[in-house]
């Protein structure tokens, strides 16, 4: 039985081993190609959705595989990479750039998007309200803290942008469960939109609060860190890809709403 369990534990060694060089070495490929495939599906399918709301969807899609590639430019700063003149500037670390395009960006478009397809004039202004305290406190926070900015996430802009993020989601729900689209929810692309987001976002916004491990004096959190985020990014943009693939367009959800 010593004998065994030892081997157990040696196995469990090695399989970990294992799984910390695959992530070390293919965990930028994985995130970017699912992100990418997700892309690629939304331009396959934009004449599909080319008359309702989907469409700047779609466009936000490609719009996140962009702002991923050239955030990308960190991978080239050490070793004598192309970008190695930034090395021991405030430019050598992209949290600033993750912060302007997703911590920020992608909360003010998931608000615009989702002001387009609610009908409830009450829930659009909250989300409108809301959205225009948070880009000045989003504002507010950079401006008296650019060291951070440049050095970390603020665990302030993200469990706001959470906020936000939510009350798109409760809104959208409240209005498919008062209305005749809960008996074809599972047809609707905003429904698998809803769910993955709000997935993502539970899951994610909790590891701001320990940034300060993120470093190679801690690979166990590192490596943590990225099993998590692999998770969340696979589970949102498979569920983006699904529903670009199978669900009906919303002919009701048009441009002029």
């Amino acid at each position: 039985m010593i004998v065994l369990a030892e081997i157990l534990h040696l196995l469990i060694i090695l399989n970990k081993k294992v799984v910390e060089d695959f992530l070390g070495k293919n965990y930028s490929v994985i995130s970017h190609g699912i992100e990418i495939l997700a892309a690629v599906i939304g331009l396959f399918f934009y004449k599909k959705y080319k008359g309702t709301a989907a469409k700047f969807f779609i466009c936000f899609l490609c719009f996140i595989v962009l702002c991923d590639f050239i955030g990308s430019y960190t991978k080239y700063v050490h070793n004598n990479g192309f970008f190695n003149f930034l090395q021991g500037t405030v430019w050598e670390n992209n949290y600033w750039w993750s912060t302007l395009y997703w911590k920020i960006g992608a909360i003010l478009f998931f608000s615009f998007y989702y002001q387009k397809i609610l009908t409830t004039l009450l829930y659009k202004r909250i989300l409108k309200y809301g959205t225009f305290i948070f880009s000045i406190i989003s504002i507010v926070q950079i401006v008296t803290d650019l060291e951070g900015f440049f050095n970390q996430f603020f665990p302030l802009i993200s469990i706001l942008g959470s906020i936000i993020i939510m009350l798109c989601i409760f809104f959208y729900f409240i209005e498919v469960l008062l209305s005749e689209n809960i008996l074809t929810f599972y047809k609707s692309l905003n429904f698998y939109i809803s769910v993955a987001i709000f997935l993502w976002w539970l899951i994610i916004t909790p590891l701001v609060f320990y940034d300060i491990y993120n470093s190679t004096a801690d690979w166990t959190f590192v490596i943590l860190k990225w099993q998590i985020y692999l998770f969340a990014n696979f589970f949102m943009y498979s569920m983006f890809t699904f529903g670009l693939i199978f669900s009906e367009p919303e002919n009701n959800k048009t441009l002029n709403d």
